[in-house]
């Protein structure tokens, strides 16, 4: 993640989801590492009193399932770290969240906060590929598929700038 990336994170972080926290860094590697069969999270960021935010970007319907996965993966890092961890989650106008609001038992101390946009999710996603790709990033095997999927996650009119963007893409990338 380059540093207009990371602020761009930093202000969804402060303003979505109104966190005052100052982020020091995007969390390493090592402190990421949780058991490979929990969710490893989205972009992770350590504030300067050393908690976690995890923001995620929700592609799909937001479920019962998606919920969990999330609880899971926020008291695997609890119980590493035994530090705070934030699971923001960003859902673009067209996905569903069926999940209501409750309180979820739990040791861990973590938080789960869920916000709608109106912004695209195709427009956002193909942006955090291109980041990537001029930060020589590699793109893994998920974000391909997303990526070939975008024409069906967009309005009408707009797919075929985004065949034309994903042909660009996976050009550009196999050569």
């Amino acid at each position: 993640m380059d540093e207009k990336e990371f602020n761009i994170s930093k202000k969804i972080i402060r303003e979505t989801f109104n966190d005052p926290r100052k982020i020091k860094c995007i969390t390493c590697e090592e402190d990421r590492k949780i058991d490979e069969n929990i969710y490893s999270g989205g972009e992770i960021f350590t504030t300067e009193t050393g908690e976690f935010i995890d923001l995620e970007f929700q592609i799909e319907d937001f479920t019962v399932d998606e919920l969990v996965k999330y609880v899971e993966f926020a008291e695997a890092m609890y119980e590493k770290h035994q530090k705070e961890i934030s699971v923001y989650i960003i859902c673009p106008e067209n996905v569903r969240v069926n999940v209501k609001e409750c309180p979820i038992k739990s040791d861990a101390d973590f938080k789960i906060k869920i916000a709608s946009t109106q912004a695209s999710p195709a427009h956002m996603f193909l942006n955090v590929i291109k980041n990537k790709i001029n930060n020589n990033h590699p793109i893994e095997k998920l974000e391909l598929e997303i990526l070939e999927n975008l024409p069906m996650m967009c309005k009408k009119e707009e797919r075929n700038y985004f065949r034309r963007e994903y042909l660009k893409i996976i050009n550009k990338i196999n050569y």
